[in-house]
Order: C-alpha cells, then structure tokens, then sequence
C-alpha cells in the first residue's frame, strides 16, 4: 500500500502534473502503520540489535536471570506504548486537515503495537518452552512500570543521566536496543524526568512522521527484490570478471561487489547477510580460513551505508535538515576512499594465490551486459536525488517498483515475492521503532543541555578546525563503541553539527565524516552488529571474527583520518 501510494503520486506529478490532496500524509500514516505492525517482528534475531556479548559469557543460572531481565524490559517497553498511546488518543482531538481523519488514530497504531509486542514476547518464549520464565518478565517487568510513577527520588544527576544509565542496564541484560530506551524513558520519571507518558509516546511518534523516513522501507524492499531476482548474483559475477584473477582476487571480488552492491541496498545489514551466504563457502574453498573469509565480508559491507543510497544519510538528513543529495555525493567519495584503502590491506593481509585466470574483454562484456539492469538501479537512485528530479523518497519508491518488475520478470514464486516485502518491513518496522525510540532521549539531552556540554568540551580545546574535528572524532569512536550506528546518528548528529559549523567545517563534509566514523563500529566490540551478522549466517565464533578484522578496521580508520584531513585541505 505504502509503494502504491507513493508510486501513483509520482505519475500524477510527472505525467498529468496533478495529485492528490494529502498524499504526503497519507504515505506517513501507513510508514506509521508499518512501522507499528511489524517492530514486534524484531523481537529476536539481528534486527533486535541485542547487545548479547557479555550473556554469551556468563554461567548458566545468571544468563537465565539475565534473559528474564532483558523480557521485563520489553515488557515495560510493550506497556509504555500501549498505556502512552491509550492516554494519548483521551487527551487528543481535531482532525488531520489533509486527510479528515481522527488525529488519535496514529497513537492507537502505537497502542497495539504495544499489544502486539507482549503477545509476541509471550507466544515465542511459550513457544520456545520457557513459559515459567515469560510470566516471570512480565509480572517484574509490569510491576517495575507500575510502581514507577509512584516514586520520587532526589538526586543531583540531570534525568537523561539516569535515562541513560537504566538503557544501558537494559542492554547488559541483552534487552532489544530500542526496547531498552523505550523502557528507560518510561521509568526515568522518578528522577526527574518532565516526560509524562503521552509527551514521551508523542515525542516518538513525531520522530517517526517524516516523509523522508519513507525511503527506508522502499530501499530494504529495493535490495531484497534485487537479490531474489538475481540481479545481485550477476553483479557478483561482473565483479569476478574484473578483479577474480589477481592476487586476493576472491577477496577483491568481494570488496568490489560490496561497492557495486551498495548503489543498490543502501543496507550494511543486508550485504553483511547476503555476502556471508554468498561468499563465504568460495572463499574458504579456496582456501581462505573462515575467520579471515568473514573478516573481509564483514569489512566490505560497511561501504553500504556510505556509497549512495544510504539509510545512514536518509538518518542524518531527517534529524539535521542536511541535503540529502549533497551528503550522497559525498558519501561516493569517501566511499571510494575507503574501498581503496581496503584494498589495499587484502592486498596486503591475504595469502592465498590468485585465483582462476583473467577473463576475457569479450566474458567482461558479457557479464557488463547481464548485470546491466541493476545498475539500472543506481542510476534511478543517485540520478534522481543529485538533479533534483525526484524527492529522495519518490526515487526511493522508484527504485522498489524498478526492481520489482526484475522480480516478476524473472519468474519469481508469490512465496518469494512475499518473503522480501516481509523481510522489508520487519527491518523497517525495526529501524523505525529504534528511530522512535531516540525521540525521547534527544528530548531529555536537549533539556538537559547535554549538546551544550559536549559543545562546551570540544570547544575547550580551541577554535581551531583541525582541533574540533580531532575531538568530534573522538567522542563519535567513544559513542559508537556503546551505541547502534542508528541511534548515534540521530542524538550526536544534532549535537555535533552545529558546532562543526561553528568552527568553520563545511556541514555536508562532517556529515559524511560522522557517518564514516559510526559505520566503523560495525566491526567493533561489543556491538559490531556486522560482525554478528556474519557470525550468524556462518557459525565462526565473533570473537575469532573481531580478531581476524582488525587489519581492516586498521585500514578504515586511516581511511576516515584521510577523509577528515581532506575535509579541511580540499
């Protein structure tokens, strides 16, 4: 529904210079629809951005008690949005003036997600047999939030610092990362908090209702599509022919398949995934270790989230109002830059020989010709955006309906097709809620002057750009070893921006920097969400992968280091 809408708006425009009323908000109540439907889908499995290292490692009977934490943290999670989105929908009247429909309608979406959650939570630990223990979570965790309201405790510490500190007792506990601050939001009242239930639903809801934030499903949809269809085998396949036969060739392919791969997903997440299906039997067939093998996978697919199309700009844009088409065209340059570098240490890190003999200009032009569709893709995206053509979310949809129609031709089952719109909006629903769920927090370090504290002391050190940038990277590498990728860009983003500006640093060139700096923690512990994404597609322990990879994350901080420098010299 949300494509058809957002697709038939683009022909009215451009065909019959014509649309419909309110179509903008139409497109952003069913993103809300989405995003309230399927968050509950993100319960288990990467998409719950679980911070699981220290469980991995803790006895038996504490990991048990750990587990009935993190599950009364989604408990309180679950009833902060059913409770916030009732007492909301009470409070609130009128009408939306475009559509003509009850403004409350949007809080009861968040009112049964909130249901939906807690049937979730109970019908998959019952399914797993641990009822014992789900009831267990729910009556602390319902306890907990009923009591909470009724405590007053007096301390000195602002309340973002107690909000913070009860999210990050959610994630040792191994407690879903957007569940942890909602949860934490909620139970930051007696502290101090002036976030009363229907201001912190509200606040979420208002973070989420961005016509912007609609290119995030359309891209997940547009790189799901591209893989069922094929289409990104066939990049793979061109890639080989470029590259396969130097030394570290399958390694080589792999980075350059990453670079082509990222005009298309826009995801690191989902190259993470697709590459370890992909990739990872060849390259320990040939004689890669596995740790290594996955290290390179992992590796690669940071450029996904900086290459156009990016989820990560679409993040930044829509919380500091920065050109989208100006941070993509940054986003290729750094992207080259890093890709380089990487290179450059498989070159240098990977022993194993060349592997096969170099294809012919008649096999490189063939296999140009069959991986010609997708890059159709690319063009539509970046094309799109940079000239002006299309809003980015339009080119966004654009990109879906493209690669859908690669899907039909290719004859693909309804259970396929179903398959990538499912797992499109999980992850969407799942970015979505995490998007929501940093609204309260940035209200709180907002109140609380927490942006100005950090302004205070990167300015201490002096005014000089080279100086401020040294110390915005700083505490973006510090931030980003505790905090997702996602929620780092959407509460340092607004923080960190305008005193870049200040000093002198061209908006758009920090911007790129920030999401540079974050997307590097995909491959440091303890959250290295890349890391555990290959570790699950291929069983290698992650402990053995964060070893293996650090002569890339050597590679890619220099790369960032020559990013920043270039920023202030070019």
């Amino acid at each position: 529904m949300l494509l058809s809408t957002v697709i038939v708006n683009v022909i009215l425009r451009y065909g019959f210079q014509s649309g419909f009323v309110g179509i903008e908000d139409l497109g952003i109540w069913l993103h809300l629809a989405l995003i309230a439907v399927a968050s509950p889908l993100a319960l288990k499995g990467p998409l719950s951005m679980r911070f699981d290292v220290g469980l991995r490692l803790m006895p038996a009977r504490l990991k048990r008690a750990a587990e009935i934490g993190a599950d009364a943290v989604s408990t309180i999670a679950a009833l902060t949005l059913l409770s916030s989105g009732w007492q909301t929908m009470a409070l609130l009247g009128g009408t939306s003036p475009t559509l003509g429909l009850p403004e409350w309608l949007r809080f009861l979406l968040f009112a049964v997600s909130g249901g939906l959650l807690l049937a979730v939570l109970l019908l998959q630990r019952t399914n797993e047999g641990r009822t014992r223990d789900v009831i267990i979570s729910v009556l602390v965790g319902g306890g907990v939030y009923a009591l909470a309201p009724h405590l007053s405790i007096e301390t000195s510490l602002p309340p973002s610092a107690f909000l913070a500190m009860i999210a990050g007792f959610g994630l040792l506990m191994s407690a879903p990362l957007a569940h942890a601050f909602l949860a934490a939001a909620a139970l930051a009242e007696p502290f101090g908090s002036s976030l009363t239930e229907p201001a912190l639903v509200s606040s979420a809801v208002n973070g989420m209702s961005k016509f912007l934030l609609l290119a995030l499903p359309f891209f997940l949809l547009a790189g799901g599509l591209l893989t069922v269809s094929g289409a990104a085998a066939r990049l793979v396949a061109f890639a080989a022919t470029l590259v396969g036969h130097r030394k570290a060739g399958l390694a080589q392919t792999v980075l350059l398949t990453s670079v082509i791969f990222s005009g298309a997903s826009g995801s690191s997440v989902a190259n993470a995934a697709f590459g370890a299906a992909t990739f990872q039997p060849h390259l320990v067939k040939n004689g890669y270790p596995p740790a290594q093998a996955g290290a390179v996978i992992a590796a690669a697919s940071v450029l996904d989230n900086v290459i156009p199309p990016s989820i990560a700009f679409l993040l930044l844009a829509a919380a500091t109002n920065l050109s989208v088409g100006a941070l993509m065209t940054g986003g290729f340059f750094a992207g080259g830059v890093m890709a380089l570098f990487l290179a450059i240490a498989i070159h240098l890190s990977v022993k194993a020989r060349p592997e096969g003999r170099a294809a012919t200009g008649a096999e490189r032009a063939a296999a140009a010709l069959s991986a010609l569709p997708a890059f159709g893709l690319g063009v539509i995206v970046v094309f799109g955006i940079r000239f002006g053509i299309v809003t980015p979310t339009e080119a966004a949809a654009m990109a879906a309906a493209y690669t859908l129609v690669l899907a039909l031709s290719a004859r693909l089952s309804a259970k396929s097709l179903f398959c990538a719109f499912r797992q499109a909006a999980a992850e969407a629903g799942a970015i979505g809620l995490l998007i929501g769920s940093a609204g309260p927090f940035a209200f709180l370090l907002a109140v609380d002057d927490v942006g100005g504290l950090i302004a205070g002391a990167v300015n201490s050190f002096g005014s000089s750009p080279w100086l401020v940038l040294l110390m915005a990277n700083l505490v973006l590498l510090v931030a980003g070893l505790v905090l997702d990728i996602g929620a780092a860009i959407l509460l340092l983003g607004p923080i960190l921006l305008p005193v870049a500006t200040a000093a002198g640093i061209d908006p758009q060139r920090f911007g790129v920097i920030l999401v540079v700096n974050l997307m590097i923690h995909g491959l440091t512990p303890p959250i290295g969400m890349l890391i555990f994404v290959v570790s699950g597609v291929t069983k290698v322990p992650a402990p053995d992968l964060f070893r293996a990879v650090l002569p890339y994350l050597f590679a890619l901080l220099l790369a960032l280091a020559a990013l920043s420098a270039a920023a202030l010299l070019l």
